[in-house]
């Protein structure tokens, strides 16, 4: 059965504001990342910005201290080729300085163009060939209940990954293991590499899909923390594994990279690099006061 998240109260104003102020710095600093790398992908790192903020400044028991902490929530960026959005969490969050992001792609840098575990601190799993960061969730999950752990596994995919079969397969063998545990959320921006998803080889309808396979399903607008907040908890108080299917707009928060499936992968110039900056400022001094 297709589930959509109950409306709770609302979330306080000042929090809001708050992770608000967060996903802003993580924007600019996803956006920073991609301009001194001359390389990278923007659009997708952009629109789960606000997701991260939420997980990992409310939701997500880390330590920056003890990355490697074992009872903390574990976090799989399956599309992980933007990274560039989880680089600036996890930097805003204390796990590494902020300047590493000045430095993104170089050769011998920490951050390179795809999460890596053995260097990075704070990822939990290496990804980049899309379908895969699903499956090593699941197993992640299935671990943690094996040796009777708390941990929950948060992984996030995107819309156009779910064309991969191996997410449906990861899908199944989480549902036949009841892994409540394990919350999935599928950026769904309509938009991927070659434009949208009608156009390549559209994946829909997600939601049904993950119901058929015995996930509980919540609906969430990416960019509105009272929507993120009521699928989330919705998700954690479920008894199966869940999904949070979030509309969100690719590339938010820079207006001449939103719904422009150019950006999937494109790093701005000087010009464009100072007008999204400008715009992304400007929304930050608008949280203020």
């Amino acid at each position: 059965m297709f589930l959509s998240a109950n409306r709770r109260k609302h979330m306080q104003a000042n929090e809001k504001k708050r992770l608000a102020k967060i996903a802003n710095e993580i924007r600019q600093g996803a956006v920073t990342g991609v301009y001194h790398a001359k390389a990278g992908h923007p659009g997708g790192s952009l629109s789960i910005a606000d997701t991260l903020s939420y997980l990992y400044f409310k939701e997500m028991k880390v330590d920056p201290q003890n990355p490697k902490w074992e009872e903390r929530d574990r976090f799989v960026l399956s599309k992980g080729h933007t990274c560039p959005g989880l680089y600036a969490a996890l930097a805003e969050r204390g796990f590494f300085p902020k300047e590493e992001l000045l430095q993104l792609r170089h050769l011998g840098a920490l951050l390179q163009g795809h999460p890596d575990m053995k260097h990075i601190p704070g990822i939990d799993m290496t990804t980049g060939s899309l379908g895969q960061g699903i499956s090593a969730a699941v197993g992640m999950a299935l671990c943690g209940k094996l040796y009777q752990k708390d941990y929950r596994v948060f992984v996030v995919l995107g819309d156009g990954e779910c064309e991969e079969g191996q997410v449906w397969e990861a899908a199944m063998l989480a549902g036949n293991r009841g892994l409540d545990n394990l919350i999935a959320v599928v950026d769904y921006n309509n938009l991927q590499i070659d434009g949208t998803l009608e156009e390549v080889n559209s994946p829909m309808p997600i939601d049904e899909k993950f119901a058929a396979f015995g996930w509980d399903v919540f609906l969430a607008d990416a960019h509105d923390f009272d929507s993120l907040e009521a699928a989330f908890e919705g998700a954690k108080a479920s008894k199966k594994p869940a999904v949070v299917v979030q509309k969100s707009v690719k590339g938010k928060g820079v207006s001449f990279m939103e719904n422009n499936a150019g950006w999937h992968g494109k790093a701005p110039n000087d010009k464009e690099y100072e007008q999204a900056m400008q715009e992304l400022r400007a929304a930050a001094a608008s949280l203020e006061g």
